[in-house]
């Protein structure tokens, strides 16, 4: 659903290729709905480039058969058409992504839903198109009758049980992030220990690129209009995501409307935090973690970033009649991290 916000300087981001450079191999394709870009650092000699490049693919189609909301034969997929509060199996890899999603669910006081998509429909940013009437007070609050991760699915180890059987999982604001994160375990099994893994401007990376530097991120200002870089990070060992309102939303009878719906009010965010970046261990909680930042806003999402050492960082659009377009706030772990390079 996101554009690409984080810009890996000197990664090229066309073409699909795989081109080696003594013993640095990039790699680019399409998944998920959006484009891939792998480099890999310091391939071991047995290790072939048509390797990695076939098990990237693997890895990444074996994502999207258990997580793609747009495969009706998904996992994810074939679990929304069942019409039942029986405990359904699933798999390891399901269950490691559902688990993160409740603990980001708990952390944000239920503003990142996995359950979310009966209002991401309802508001024009699934099948319906914008520009049909605004949903009206009684079409959200049946819409959120179906909304409530915590109340409406249970897991329970490798078993996820429905409590409403219309509810469905919708994994779009973290399963990108979990790519990212399949893909360099995969690379972990051929030896390679430095690399940068990015889908749809999510990235994960590790160890040093082919410099020996950090890899150097930069974060996009927010401005849909522009592709000019904030701030240039480096990011090593760790994932990295930013969720931002400024290129997917719609315009009507004069009032703007994000795609970024917050599940407790059945509404699009109406506060200035127009974008927010996040650092964490994996890219899976990163892309979670920044999505839930940017529906709970910059003085609540601040507040519990504070209160969790989350790395953190927002852009705001500055209140009207300063001097100034935007604001910008980090968290003490995301200056720490900034400063440590």
């Amino acid at each position: 659903m996101r554009a690409i916000y984080l810009l890996p300087l000197g990664l090229l981001l066309s073409g699909c290729f795989g081109e080696e450079e003594g013993e640095t191999y990039r790699f680019s394709g399409e998944t998920m709905g959006t484009s891939y870009n792998v480099v890999a650092v310091d391939v071991p000699s047995e290790v072939t480039e048509t390797e990695i490049a076939v098990a990237i693919e693997e890895t990444l189609k074996a994502v999207n058969a258990s997580m793609s909301n747009w495969d009706k034969q998904s996992e994810v997929s074939l679990f929304n058409a069942i019409q039942s509060t029986e405990p359904v199996e699933i798999s390891a890899e399901f269950a490691h992504v559902m688990a993160a999603a409740d603990k980001v669910h708990a952390l944000s006081d239920g503003r990142f839903d996995v359950t979310l998509f009966p209002l991401i429909e309802l508001w024009g940013f699934g099948a319906k198109k914008p520009g049909e009437p605004i949903p009206s007070d009684a079409e959200i609050a049946a819409a959120l009758e179906h909304v409530g991760q915590a109340e409406l699915v249970t897991l329970e180890g490798e078993t996820l049980t429905k409590r409403d059987p219309a509810v469905s999982v919708n994994l779009s604001a973290i399963a990108k992030g979990y790519g990212n994160d399949a893909v360099a375990e995969k690379l972990r099994e051929f030896g390679i220990e430095n690399y940068l893994v990015e889908i749809g401007g999510d990235l994960v990376s590790a160890g040093r690129n082919d410099k020996d530097e950090a890899w150097k991120i930069g974060i996009e200002t927010p401005d849909s209009k522009t592709q000019t870089v904030e701030m240039v990070l480096p990011v090593s060992d760790l994932g990295m995501a930013t969720s931002g309102d400024y290129r997917n939303f719609f315009e009507q009878d004069g009032v703007r409307y994000s795609h970024l719906i917050d599940p407790t009010t059945g509404r699009p965010v109406t506060h200035r935090a127009t974008s927010v970046t996040v650092l964490a261990e994996n890219g899976m909680m990163a892309d979670a973690l920044a999505t839930a930042m940017m529906v709970m806003g910059e003085e609540t999402g601040m507040a519990v970033a504070e209160a969790n050492d989350l790395a953190v960082f927002f852009i705001s659009r500055a209140p009207q009649g300063s001097d100034q377009d935007y604001v910008k706030h980090a968290s003490a772990a995301f200056e720490k991290l900034r400063k440590a390079e």
